[in-house]
């Protein structure tokens, strides 16, 4: 048996209850503009300062016009002070017409917040290739600086599309005896797949930050969290992760070298990870939340991908709908990976009972498994037994609701 690594002692705690607006100087909101016939579906997040930035986008060959154009902003100065985000319409696929309405709403939202055009970003999300209303939007912004719209709960509902819940999380810790704390806000519930997909998250923090460092925690937590998050299998065209640092606490600059940064580092992988798994619960028609954890690998990146093979199966995802305790969909899973994997040391458990050692399946207890399959959070764990290496994926099970909700999305 290969021993693996003990986790790190956790030094943040969980703010209750809270939102991307609980780090100091950042404040929130959203109305509704016309774009939904009948709910909020406009919505922004405001710095007091200028906030070094950093970003990850879809991969995704077909790249919107908000998503460029945010890209465009961020590289230039690493800075952003406000973000404006639609729902309904995703201003993809709309040429010439999309980016010009991109920049408009990035020309009107500086103006309105008096700040420079560069500080903008802007995200959309929902219907690919219809051109985007306009009018709802100057509605929107009209409505930036207006008290009574600046509720972060607002935010949270106007970036829905298909969600049925909000998501939502924030941590606090000590940093140079200052603190600190970690928001985070997401939407996502279908076309989701790792490499980024139909989804869309803001992380925010008080804490001041260097810029290149930002960017690696951004990318590193991105990586073992979002980038590990499977729905149906699909990409989207326009959807981002965007990080926020105002330095508001006015800690000792953050960096990869402060004595702090790998405290720093797991508050900010703990809101992205819980803000990655309540999209994987919130899939469509979900009624199951579904951990692949893999133990045992010899690098993090093989661990990486059995967990995406299991957890993107949709036999997998099929059997934990129906409560089925069949292995050998897991096994086959593993199999297909296109990983260098030693069958006969292969481990496998659906919660805390082992169904397969050494490769091979071994007599259990069916009754007791399918009590824990029946749960809404189900974990299989994985052990290859070739090195210390782990990773975790998280996904839904697959119900007819999926495809009642897809087969008429637009109507």
């Amino acid at each position: 048996m290969v021993t693996h690594k003990k986790k790190p002692i956790q030094a943040f705690h969980v703010v209750e209850d809270g939102h991307v607006t609980s780090p100091k100087g950042f404040t929130a909101g959203g109305v509704h503009t016309g774009l939904r016939k009948a709910v909020l579906d406009f919505g922004w997040i405001h710095s007091e300062i200028p906030a070094t930035a950093a970003g990850v986008y879809t991969l995704n060959s077909f790249q919107a016009a908000p998503l460029k154009l945010t890209k465009r902003h961020v590289d230039k100065i690493r800075k952003i002070q406000t973000i404006v985000v639609n729902s309904s319409n995703a201003n993809s696929c709309t040429g010439e017409d999309g980016m010009k309405k991109a920049q408009a709403t990035v020309e009107l939202t500086a103006k309105e917040k008096n700040i420079d055009e560069h500080l903008v970003a802007v995200a959309s999300t929902g219907i690919i290739g219809v051109p985007l209303p306009f009018g709802p939007i100057k509605k929107g912004i009209s409505y930036l600086n207006d008290p009574l719209y600046q509720k972060v709960t607002n935010f949270e509902r106007a970036i829905l599309t298909t969600d049925i819940e909000t998501k939502h999380v924030a941590v606090e810790l000590e940093i140079d005896s200052k603190t600190i704390t970690i928001g985070g806000a997401a939407k996502g519930s279908g076309m989701i797949h790792p490499n980024m997909a139909t989804m869309l998250a803001f992380i925010t923090t008080d804490a001041a930050v260097d810029n290149e460092s930002l960017e690696y925690a951004l990318k590193s937590a991105t990586n073992r969290t979002f980038n590990m998050v499977t729905v149906d299998g699909d990409s989207s065209t326009n959807d981002m992760v965007l990080a926020l640092a105002n330095g508001i606490q006015e800690n000792l600059l953050l960096t990869k070298t402060h004595p702090q940064w790998n405290e720093f580092l797991a508050g900010f992988q703990y809101v992205c990870e819980k803000l990655a798994k309540a999209i994987a619960r919130d899939g469509e028609g979900a009624t199951k939340l579904i951990e692949v954890e893999v133990l045992g690998a010899k690098t993090v990146k093989a661990a990486q991908a059995v967990a995406k093979s299991v957890v993107s199966s949709n036999l997998v995802k099929a059997a934990m709908y129906g409560s089925d305790a069949n292995w050998g969909r897991i096994i086959s899973a593993i199999g297909y990976s296109n990983q260098k994997i030693e069958p006969e040391r292969v481990e496998i458990s659906i919660g805390d009972t082992i169904v397969v050692e050494k490769g091979v399946g071994i007599p259990f207890d069916e009754a007791a498994v399918i009590l824990t399959l029946v749960k809404d959070e189900v974990k299989l764990s994985i052990d290859l037994q070739q090195g210390s290496r782990s990773a975790k994926a998280w996904g839904c099970d697959l119900t007819y609701d999926y495809i009642r909700i897809n087969s008429s999305y637009r109507l």
